[in-house]
Parts: C-alpha cells; sequence; structure tokens
C-alpha cells in the first residue's frame, strides 16, 4: 500500500499532541480548537504611494497667472452676458520703465500764424460830385478794387447820382512786433571802443590821460575813480572813442547808427478835407535820442496834378502845418501823399542854406484828399 501523503498538522497548546490541521478537538485531551493558533502574525498593509510632482518657481508663477487671466476672462465674459459689460476683452498693457540711455528731446510748437476772414464788400450810393478815386479814397482800398468789383471801365467812367457801388472792405493786416531799440548814448557806448591799461610803478593818472589824449575826468568817470590816486597793477580802461583832438587835419566824427522809421499819426489814412479847410496839420511820434543838428524832412506829394506838385521841408517839432500855397486851386479833390524821414547836418552852401543827409528809414506814407475853392489860395499868417 502506499503511504498516504502527510497533511498538515497543528500542535495542541494543552498537551501538545499533533492534530490534524482541519481538526476542531484534540483526540486526546478533549480541546476545542477556536481558531488558528499557530498562524503567524498578519503583515499590516501599506497604501499605494501617490505620484509625487515637482515645480520651478517660475513653472509655478506663470501657472498662477495663467488660472487667474482664465478666470478674469470667464468673469468678464459672464458679465458681458448680463449687460453690465460691453466692449472687447481687456488687454494687459506692458509698462515699460525708463533706463538712463533715454533722453527726453524737447519738441518746439510753432506758433501759428494770425488767419484773417474776407469781410463782405459794403454798399454805397453815389452822391453829388463823387468819383471812383474820391470813393476809394474815402473807404481806403484801391481805384481798381471797386473797378472789378462793379464790372466798370478801366477809367471808371462816369457815375450817376443814386448809383449803388459795391465797396471791398480792406483786410486786416497783423501790427508789427515791437522790437528793442538802443538810444543813442546805448549805440554810441556799444560802438565806442576801449583800451585796458595796467597801471606801473611810475605811472600817475595824469601821465596816462596825457600819453592817450584823455581827458582825466574822462578817465575817473569810465573807471569809477573818485581822485588821481591809482595804484601799481589797477586796469585803466581808456575810451579811444573821447580822445582829445590833435593837432592836424581834424578827424571824422563817428555817426551814430541810422534811426528806425517814425510812426506817422495825423491826420488818419485817406482823411479828407473840404472847402472849409484853409490848413491841414501833419503829425507823428517823436524818434528818441535826435541830437542838436537834426531834424524830420516832411515829403509831400500832389497826385492829382499831372507835374507832380512836390514840397519838402524841414523841423524839428513833431507837427507840421502845410502851407496854403500847396493848396489845389481847383474845386476837384486832390489826392495829397506824405511822409517823414530823419535828417542830419551835413554844412552850408556858398548862399548859407544848410545841407541835409539821411539820418535814418523813411516812415510808411499815408495820403489825405483836399479839395480848393476854385481859385488861388492867399498865404494865411
Amino acid at each position: 500500500m502506499s503511504p498516504e501523503p502527510i497533511s498538515s498538522t497543528k500542535v495542541c497548546p494543552t498537551c501538545g499532541t499533533r492534530v490534524s490541521e482541519t481538526a476542531t478537538r484534540c483526540l486526546v485531551c478533549g480541546r476545542t480548537f477556536t481558531g488558528k493558533s499557530s498562524t503567524p502574525s498578519a503583515k499590516p498593509i501599506q497604501g499605494a504611494h501617490l505620484p509625487e510632482v515637482t515645480l520651478s518657481l517660475p513653472f509655478a508663477i506663470g501657472l498662477i497667472l495663467i488660472t487667474l487671466a482664465i478666470g478674469a476672462g470667464l468673469i468678464f465674459l459672464i458679465l458681458r452676458g448680463t449687460g453690465q459689460v460691453s466692449g472687447p476683452l481687456p488687454t494687459a498693457t506692458a509698462t515699460v520703465a525708463p533706463t538712463l540711455e533715454q533722453t527726453l528731446t524737447p519738441t518746439t510748437t510753432p506758433t501759428p500764424l494770425p488767419t484773417y476772414t474776407l469781410l463782405p464788400p459794403k454798399e454805397h450810393i453815389v452822391q453829388s460830385g463823387e468819383n471812383c478815386g474820391l470813393i476809394a479814397l474815402t473807404y481806403g482800398v484801391s481805384l481798381q478794387s471797386i473797378v472789378e468789383l462793379n464790372n466798370l471801365p478801366p477809367d471808371c467812367g462816369v457815375l450817376t447820382i443814386g448809383q449803388k457801388l459795391k465797396v471791398p472792405q480792406p483786410t486786416p493786416t497783423a501790427s508789427p512786433m515791437p522790437t528793442t531799440t538802443l538810444s543813442i548814448a546805448q549805440k554810441t557806448e556799444t560802438a565806442c571802443q576801449k583800451l585796458e591799461v595796467r597801471v606801473g610803478e611810475n605811472d600817475t593818472l595824469s601821465g596816462i590821460a596825457a600819453n592817450y589824449a584823455v581827458a582825466i575826468d574822462t578817465l575817473k568817470s569810465y573807471n569809477g575813480l573818485t581822485s588821481n590816486t591809482i595804484w601799481v597793477g589797477q586796469i585803466i580802461k581808456i575810451p579811444l572813442c573821447q580822445r582829445l583832438p590833435t593837432p592836424g587835419p581834424t578827424p571824422t566824427p563817428t555817426l551814430p547808427p541810422p534811426y528806425a522809421p517814425t510812426n506817422l499819426l495825423l491826420p488818419a489814412d485817406g482823411a479828407t478835407f473840404g472847402a472849409t479847410n484853409d490848413s491841414v496839420t501833419l503829425q507823428w511820434a517823436a524818434i528818441g535820442g535826435m541830437r542838436e543838428g537834426e531834424s524830420y524832412a516832411v515829403n509831400i506829394e500832389d497826385l492829382t496834378t499831372g507835374e507832380g506838385k512836390k514840397l519838402v521841408d524841414y523841423t524839428p517839432d513833431t507837427k507840421y502845418i502845410v502851407p496854403v500855397t500847396f493848396r489845389p486851386t481847383d474845386t476837384a479833390i486832390h489826392i495829397i501823399r506824405w511822409w517823414i524821414q530823419p535828417v542830419r547836418q551835413s554844412g552850408t552852401t556858398k548862399e548859407g542854406q544848410q545841407i541835409w543827409i539821411p539820418a535814418g528809414a523813411s516812415s510808411a506814407s499815408r495820403v489825405f484828399g483836399w479839395s480848393g475853392i476854385g481859385g488861388a489860395a492867399t498865404p494865411s499868417k
């Protein structure tokens, strides 16, 4: 017989008898088995490990920003759907911080030039004795502008009383910007050449004045001295333009710079004077710093007279009464033009008449109308 296979056994904890693994009672001592006493203790159960993820700091910050952007977009879409927000999605604007290399370039805004709007023409009704030239003079416009605007013949023709004419209004012009001009004393001082001399051991103020032909008082005035005392090493300014005359040919004096043109005041440009005006007074603004021997040359010209009647007179005053002999002798209105120019006396002729030369620029010219009384006028005293 073949031996029976040996099944697994267990030991009775009471009597030590070996019994079958599946036995529930010991046959020797009668102990009842309640469980496997010899079963080894179970090992503790360990849970599965989760995978570890490692993120760098920049990547983590970027992930947070992306999450916030997505959340902001979702919130915006929800608010726009409810009508509380309108418009495209907001976009982030990058702000570039200024660097040390950046430099600011100043910008210059040009000053706009003044512009003027042309004014509509005026309507003029022709009165008795009026012609196109008188109307143009009255309104301060050119004769050609009236001819072109009213489709008149080139010579304007004969106007009828009550005829309506269109007269263009003159375009205003911008006043010239004021300029700073030096006085005669300042111009002379600027033009004067000066020489600086250092005082030596044996130098005196009188000796320096004699060497350079300059008065002692002039040296004291230019150098702020209160006495004739000077010291070694002191700088003395010598004005060469105030040297004393020396024997020999008379030196040519240094003339001051030309004067600026003066401004005319009265009468107004285009004014008219009738038969009741026996004289016309011209006035202009004074030129500052005019010296002895200088005057104003008054230039008057009758533009209506065919041969060009002219008058040039000189006065140190700023007004001039036009002689009654210059008044027209007919009843027509003559257009008189006048202007002013500063002049300087340069000598006299053999007959004793003064010789005048220009000392500055001429002023702008003006015109006025003056009618006669039909006969030769008698000069008034």
